[in-house]
């Protein structure tokens, strides 16, 4: 009888392990899909910072407006390339835009190895750099457009934004496009952040 009972006990313990395995690699594979989604979404958010970043670009270097009225030496025109600020910011944003097209396939990498660590911490550092030069062309440019719009009569800047509308209004909207790039870097940043944390 003992030996009878020592058979009935082996096939229970065999049963219960087998019984934990599936339990043990349930949260593994729940991980892994949640890291994925995480990829997912940074890859969508990249495409959108693309779009911003090129919009940004393409309305401040194409502002350009030139007056119905001139005189017989001068003619009364405004183009970005008559600020140096402008120019950088043109500058900065396409190099922006360029980085995010080539960072699209690292992007593709964590998606399909979404446990990788390398691709990832090699993103958060490059998004940093081109966060701080996004974010330094958006500033300047905004000073920029705020003294076009309402001048300063301690320095004599005046406001040519009333004369100078749809320059100012290509001027402006670069500058809102540039800041929703910044937003979109900031999340990409976080959630880098936190695949990494969770890694």
């Amino acid at each position: 009888m003992m030996m009878g009972s020592a058979e009935i006990d082996m096939p229970e313990s065999s049963s219960v392990s087998k019984g934990k395995a599936p339990l043990l690699a349930a949260p593994m594979n729940e991980k892994g899909g949640y890291k994925k989604g995480i990829a997912i979404f940074d890859f969508i958010l990249r495409l959108a910072a693309i779009a911003t970043a090129l919009a940004a670009a393409a309305s401040m270097g194409t502002s350009d407006e030139t007056l119905p009225f001139f005189t017989q030496f001068f003619q009364f025109e405004a183009s970005y390339d008559d600020l140096p600020t402008f120019q950088f910011f043109v500058i900065a944003m396409a190099i922006v835009a360029g980085y995010l097209v080539l960072s699209l396939p690292f992007s593709i990498v964590a998606i399909v190895r979404p446990h990788a660590a390398g691709p990832r911490l090699l993103l958060i550092i490059l998004d940093t750099v081109a966060l701080t030069l996004n974010t330094a062309a958006g500033a300047a440019a905004a000073a920029i457009v705020y003294l076009a719009h309402n001048g300063n009569s301690s320095t004599n800047w005046l406001a040519i934004c009333q004369q100078f509308g749809d320059f100012c209004q290509k001027n402006s909207g670069a500058v809102v496009a540039s800041f929703l790039t910044v937003i979109i870097f900031v999340f990409l940043l976080v959630l880098s952040a936190f695949a990494l944390r969770r890694h």
